[in-house]
């Protein structure tokens, strides 16, 4: 056993051109459970948001008579952007932090995707800003307890400096949702 741990220690010390604690990969910072729970969620909630922002673009490619679908489109293009950026904090600090991130949304979230993309007109438009209020108020209140119970500083800020945008899209989307639609006409 011992002979096993020279042996190892050697070659660490021969790949590292003398140094063995550079053969060592560096202690990770100790990221709580909260702080990991929220950078996970973060980015699952990002890469949903994404993907909702495109359907949202997609699905509101024939606007004719549908005002709330210029609506949709201007906020999933906005949604789409704003997430994107957001998640790129999110991936720099779970990489900092040596935190792993899945590469999708929760299976909740794909199956609520999934329900929107059968949806086409004033139906999608008015499912779809639903959903988004739904996702954006989950998201505040995992911001929200980060910011309260988050223990790493980094993770913290990141809460932080995404709560207005989140709020801003709660408040956009209420008002989206609160613009009556037009009955269409009858030609």
């Amino acid at each position: 056993m011992v002979r096993k741990m020279i042996i190892s220690l050697a070659v660490a010390v021969a790949v590292t051109g003398g140094t063995a604690g550079a053969a060592l990969s560096p202690t990770p910072q100790t990221v709580s459970r909260q702080d990991r729970d929220f950078l996970v969620q973060a980015h699952q909630a990002n890469l949903a948001e994404i993907a909702g922002g495109r359907a949202a673009e997609a699905k509101t490619a024939d606007t004719t008579g549908r005002e709330s679908a210029e609506t949709v489109r201007d906020l999933g293009e906005r949604f789409v952007a704003d997430h994107t950026k957001l998640d790129e904090a999110v991936r720099d600090v779970a990489g900092r932090l040596g935190v792993k991130l899945p590469d999708r949304p929760t299976a909740a979230q794909r199956e609520q995707l999934g329900k929107l993309e059968t949806l086409s007109g004033a139906e999608f438009d008015k499912a779809w800003i639903s959903e988004e209020v739904e996702g954006h108020r989950e998201t505040l209140d995992a911001i929200e307890k980060e910011i309260e119970s988050g223990s790493s500083p980094e993770v913290k800020k990141l809460a932080t400096d995404a709560r207005p945008v989140v709020r801003e899209h709660i408040d956009l989307l209420l008002h989206a949702e609160e613009t009556p639609t037009p009955a269409p006409s009858e030609s």
